[in-house]
Formats: C-alpha cells, structure tokens, sequence
C-alpha cells in the first residue's frame, strides 16, 4: 500500500515516535528519524531498520524548537527522498507545575516543541503535497489535547493547539489527495511516561509498581497502557486509501480516558 512513499516521523529514536518508523518501514516507506540521543545508537538504528525492512532510513538532529532547522529538515528529506509524501509530527516534552509556578522558559519550549513545531513542519512539506495531490499528515496529540489535567498547562494548551491546527489544516486541503488527522494517546508506556511514574513514586514514597497503578487508576479505566505499536497501527490505517475522508478527526487511543 505504501511501498515506495517516504516519511518525515519527528521524535522517532524512541517510543512512539521509534514504533510508527518501524511499522512505516515494514510497509516499504523510506523515513526520516529525527530527534535526540546518542548518535552511535542512533546510526545504529538507521542501518538496522533500512537492512530489516530494504528501505533507505535517514536521521536528522534538527531542534523541533528551530524553524531554520525545521525547514532544512524537510529540505534534506525532500532532496534525498524525491519527495515527503507522510509527515507525523509526534516531537513532544513534558513539564509540571502549578500555573503560578509554571516558568516561563518551561512554557515557551513546551509550545515550540509541542505546538509550533508541528506548524513549522506543515507549512514546509504542504506546498509540495498539494503539487502532487497526495500526502498523510498525522499530527500525535494527546488525549490532553481533549481533556485536561491539574499541573500540565501548557501541555495541555499545546496539544489542544494540535487539534485546531490539525482541523485547519484538513479543511484548507479538503478537495484534494491530502489529509490531516490527529491520534491522541492516553497513557503509552514511554520514557516520558516513565518519568511521570518515576517522580510520582519519589513524591508519594511508593513502590514503582503501585506508582504505575496509581497512574493509570487515575485516568484509564483498561488500566492497561496503550503501546506504540498500537499507535502506529492508527498511523497506518490513517495512511490507507480508506481513510481518504477522514479529515480533521481526533482518534482517542486512550482505555477509556475521555468515556467518562
């Protein structure tokens, strides 16, 4: 189905992010990493996928934080691939605090990294989608991009940001070969995650395993955590011929959260 096509995948040297370039290579798509990390385990990763799946994978370190590096990014894609025909935008970080505490260096990387990035990578790969009147832009929200929770203001905000950018965005290319969509995971079983596990167990004095149970009692009534693999599923069904009218949806993947 996708054989050939070629991906940008932001945030992809781990977790969700590394799970949707590996379902994306098993299906034949050329892919960009991107995102930060040791780079002999990175250019490790890129020779390992590309052999596994006999596609060509790159990896650029740009910023997400950077619209100069952004756009070199998309560049260096669209030259060494012929064209971006799958953009998903997953980059993502994570502070807490009180809105009264929230500092203000902590909100303005949040929103460039969590928000403006995904504008940034849009507006660099849409012009060559529309002359081609093809492309898949997949925007990784959150399931705070629908709900919110104490502590997470400009998590929140930010990924409630995606969600409009992503509805914008869908509607502007409506009559054409492109779509955009949106995933909001609940809690995935991430290294982001597992910092929020980690420094509730600090806080509350509890073990790892019932800090994680505390986690997802709060919020997931599956009281299972999604996984990657199940995030880059959506990814590739939102890539097929049948989802060409979805356009603007906001999929939940999240055991229940946002039911109650």
């Amino acid at each position: 189905m996708l054989n050939n096509k070629s991906a940008i995948v932001t945030g992809s040297t781990s977790g969700i992010g590394l799970g949707i370039a590996r379902a994306l290579a098993e299906q034949g798509v050329n892919v960009m990493l991107n995102g930060f990390g040791d780079h002999a385990a990175i250019a490790d990763l890129t020779a390992t996928l590309a052999a596994a799946h006999g596609v060509t994978v790159l990896y650029s370190d740009a910023d997400m934080s950077r619209p100069d590096q952004i756009e070199a990014m998309v560049r260096q894609a669209e030259a060494a691939f012929g064209a971006v025909d799958i953009l998903v935008n997953n980059a993502g970080i994570q502070y807490t605090a009180r809105v009264e505490d929230f500092p203000h260096d902590k909100w303005e990387q949040i929103m460039a990294i969590n928000l403006s990035s995904n504008f940034y990578t849009i507006r660099a790969a849409l012009p060559a989608m529309q002359q081609r009147n093809w492309g898949r832009i997949i925007n990784i929200a959150s399931v705070h991009g629908q709900v919110a929770s104490s502590n997470k203001a400009a998590y929140v905000a930010a990924k409630h940001g995606v969600i409009g950018l992503t509805k914008t965005v869908a509607l502007e290319n409506a009559r054409s070969g492109i779509t955009c969509n949106a995933i909001c995971p609940g809690w995935v079983l991430t290294p982001l995650v597992q910092k929020q596990i980690d420094d509730l167990a600090v806080r509350e004095g509890l073990p790892p395993q019932a800090a994680q149970a505390r986690l997802l009692g709060e919020k997931q009534p599956s009281q299972e955590f999604a996984t990657p693999e199940q995030i880059a599923a959506a990814v590739l069904f939102l890539c097929s011929d049948g989802a060409r009218q979805m356009r603007g949806a906001a999929l939940t993947i999240d055991g229940g959260w946002t039911a109650q």
